[in-house]
């Protein structure tokens, strides 16, 4: 019998991006009683705290689901890593902290697809309100938010000569990308302050965690929701005490990401109701919605061998260097540590005709061998990556249990380049990063090209190489699809159609994936249902 965990008005599963808002945001008025859930540790890996700490946590099972996703046909049966944050702060305690929020036009597409609620200007208050700009205020950009967003600590020689190679190779250049445009070429802007990260869980519980009225439970698996007459009624979950219950008097409020929100949804009995029967789980709410319309973006790497040894791969591969990089960190707070090594980015269009941009290329100053669930792995030779990432992909994949085991990791199936525009985009962009490398400016710091290899050249060639190399660029969002129809999941205030008291706050509610980073639109997700809840729980008082 599950011990008694207690009865809050609000229980929130999962301490991501937008778990943290949303517990933080609930409990600010000290009105109200919450309890956030979350399967991994507290936040205090000195790892998670220095940017370039990222790579070291990569594959760490402590902090890190490791997901593997089932093997995707277009890619040569290869299988896709995802690592993903079991941790306070979730995937923004272990990513690269870029700070991009997506193209307008993405947010006034969801409204069109009948999100009311979500188009551009609705969303544009809630990205001000979290944000804490380091450049200050204007109309696009808040201050004294809690969402740090600052400025590359310093400039790098070799990003600045890739930043003045592509307005060579005829893009603008861009020193704001959620500015009054996109398209272009700059620095990124991170989610740091003062060399440290900022993630959801600094910016958002730390302020929060002295309040009584906020209780904070990690090491805790939430293993289904509990339901009376139709709704949403309370949690059980597993701990190293043992099973036990927790009661919501207002709402339970579902905040695993693309992966985990379906995946409990579906175990709870919500869910494709033959998939249901087949994994032995009763069906409450026969919704095919669950679990389908996985989007994710797709990424390929150019890789350039560099003439001169200023890259992240020199340090990696030299013991005198990092210890140099770790002292000079930790007096002064500089050096490579203090950066997270994708300082340069871009947004262009695979195709002159389109209206906004398709593409987004992240430079790199170092060079990944591998990334799998060994590691990251460099190469051994100076090298800097241009990485190409298809923003608007046709495909669409899925999340579906392997079994009624609530501690096994679900079934992730991608569909990458499933349409001839997806494999049109890439191609692409290939070119384009190969052009941005051949100008002017580069031409003393480019040796030669490691991948794809000088030697592909055709189209041909190029889809070749996107099937044994590209892979997942991490952004997985959609299996719990905001709108209407028997396809999706929540509605436009984020309530989990014919279930009472039952809401799902994170990135799997988007409709469409964002043209860009998938963090800074999770934490806005977050900040816009907090005040919706809120609302709604004082109408219906």
């Amino acid at each position: 019998m599950p011990e008694d965990g207690g009865t809050v008005d609000f229980i929130v599963t999962g301490a991501g991006s937008a778990g943290c808002v949303v517990a933080a945001r609930l409990s600010e008025s000290g009105r109200y009683s919450v309890l956030l859930l979350e399967a991994g540790p507290r936040d205090r890996n000195p790892w998670i705290h220095v940017p370039m700490g990222f790579a070291k946590l990569f594959s760490n099972p402590r902090l890190n689901w490791m997901f593997e996703s089932e093997p995707v046909a277009a890619l040569e049966n290869r299988t896709m890593y995802q690592p993903r944050g079991k941790v306070l702060g979730g995937t923004s305690s272990i990513n690269g902290m870029i700070y991009i929020r997506g193209n307008p036009a993405d947010y006034d597409g969801w409204r069109q697809k009948g999100c009311a609620g979500w188009a551009w200007d609705d969303v544009l208050p809630y990205f001000r309100k979290s944000e804490d700009q380091a450049r200050g205020e204007d109309a696009l950009h808040g201050v004294n938010g809690p969402l740090r967003v600052s400025d590359q600590p310093r400039e790098w020689e070799l990003a600045n000569r890739v930043i003045a190679a592509g307005v060579e190779a005829g893009l603008p250049q861009n020193a704001d990308f959620n500015g009054p445009a996109q398209e272009g070429i700059g620095y990124y802007q991170t989610n740091t302050k003062a060399s440290r990260r900022w993630s959801a869980a600094t910016a958002y519980l730390r302020p929060a965690r002295h309040r009584r009225n906020l209780v904070v439970r990690t090491g805790v698996h939430v293993v289904r929701l509990l339901f009376e007459g139709g709704r949403a009624v309370g949690v059980e979950y597993q701990s190293k005490h043992g099973r036990a219950v927790a009661r919501a008097r207002a709402e339970v409020i579902v905040s695993g990401g693309a992966f985990g929100s379906p995946q409990l949804l579906q175990l709870s009995g919500l869910g494709p109701a033959g998939h249901l029967q087949d994994r032995g789980i009763p069906v409450v709410a026969d919704m095919p919605g669950v679990g389908a319309n996985l989007q994710d973006h797709f990424q390929n790497q150019a890789v350039f061998r560099c003439t001169r040894p200023i890259t992240l791969n020199d340090v990696a591969h030299s013991p005198l260097r990092k210890i140099l990089a770790g002292v000079q960190y930790a007096t002064l707070r500089s050096g490579v540590l203090a950066g997270h090594g994708l300082y340069v980015g871009a947004f262009a269009r695979s195709d002159p005709r389109l209206d906004h941009p398709d593409l987004q290329i992240n430079m790199s100053a170092g060079s990944t061998l591998a990334r799998t669930r060994a590691g990251l792995q460099t190469h051994p030779f100076p090298a800097f990556t241009l990485t190409v990432v298809h923003l608007r992909p046709d495909g669409r994949g899925s999340v579906r249990l392997r079994s009624a085991d609530p501690f096994e990791a679900p079934e992730i199936r991608f569909d990458y380049l499933k349409t001839e525009y997806d494999v049109r985009a890439m191609i692409a962009g290939m070119r384009l990063v190969r052009h941005i490398a051949a100008q002017f400016a580069l031409a003393s710091y480019v040796a030669g090209e490691v991948w794809p290899g000088e030697k592909m050249v055709t189209d041909a060639d190029l889809l070749a190489d996107l099937r044994q190399r590209a892979h997942s660029n991490l952004h997985s969002v959609g299996t719990c699809r905001m709108g209407w129809g028997a396809d999706t999941v929540v509605d436009p205030r984020l309530r989990v159609h014919g279930v009472d008291r039952l809401r799902i706050v994170d990135a799997s509610i988007m409709p469409d994936i964002v043209a860009g980073n998938t963090n800074a639109p999770a934490i806005m997700i977050g900040e816009k249902a907090a005040d919706m809840i809120l609302q709604d729980v004082q109408s219906a008082a």
